[in-house]
């Protein structure tokens, strides 16, 4: 029973008597009982005219697409019945929120060293090397560009500004928290190797400070000679 929207207007929320916001189970069931109700064949209740109205309500509301197309009608937003505090969620969002954002930062700092004259990067190029949701990225971006950390074109690309590169600078985030923001493919050398490299030479590096810096035992010391002396001297017999 296909018909436009404006052809046969009705509130069909209203006579289904469901909530605007109800989800397809109280929708399912409201039409059920009331589509056996009002069935023509009904004796009693039957009401062709009502039967009609339910029908069309529950095709309209039963289909996204169409229901969508409704709620803008009448004025209904449905992502305000989702309006609750994140609880626990929102805690955790704070701090990724602030290595995300160094990620960005790293990533259009790093264009921009290696690109000077060729800065900027679109958003569909960061987005394949950011490891985030497309509303953590835009929120990220909406912060990094209400300080002006971050600018964009008349192209929508994006590209660090000074005032960037002076906070990434003064404000230098560690690998540990970048990485986990930087997807593996886009990374020319892999995170793990870099942090195997960086753990290699300070384990090289320990012994040999150990060396230089250890307190020299006089007495030990002259017994090495000494040793030294003895295995010479047998070498030479």
């Amino acid at each position: 029973m296909s018909a436009p929207l404006a052809g046969k207007f009705q509130d069909h929320y209203s006579i289904l008597g469901v909530d605007a916001r109800a989800p397809q189970e109280a929708i399912q069931a409201a039409y059920t009982r009331l589509a056996q109700k009002y069935h023509p064949d009904t004796p009693q209740t039957g009401d062709k005219d009502k039967f009609e109205s339910i029908e069309l309500a529950f095709e309209v509301l039963s289909d996204p697409d169409l229901r969508l197309a409704f709620d803008k009608v009448k004025g209904i937003d449905q992502d305000d019945a989702n309006l609750m505090f994140a609880g626990l969620e929102f805690f955790d969002a704070l701090g990724r929120q602030a290595g995300l954002r160094a990620a960005l930062l790293c990533v259009l700092y790093d264009r921009r060293r290696k690109k000077p004259s060729k800065p900027s990067l679109s958003i569909r190029h960061i987005d394949s090397i950011i490891q985030a949701t497309k509303d953590e990225l835009t929120f990220a971006l909406f912060y990094l560009k209400q300080r002006n950390l971050v600018v964009g074109d008349d192209k929508s690309n994006l590209q660090i500004g000074v005032d960037g590169m002076d906070f990434l600078e003064n404000n230098q985030p560690t690998p540990e928290m970048v990485f986990p923001f930087i997807k593996p493919a886009a990374l020319s050398v892999p995170a793990g190797s870099i942090r195997a490299g960086a753990a290699a030479s300070a384990s090289l590096a320990a012994p040999k400070a150990a060396l230089s810096t250890a307190p020299v035992d006089p007495a030990a010391a002259e017994v090495e000679s000494v040793l030294k002396v003895l295995t010479r001297a047998l070498a030479r017999r």
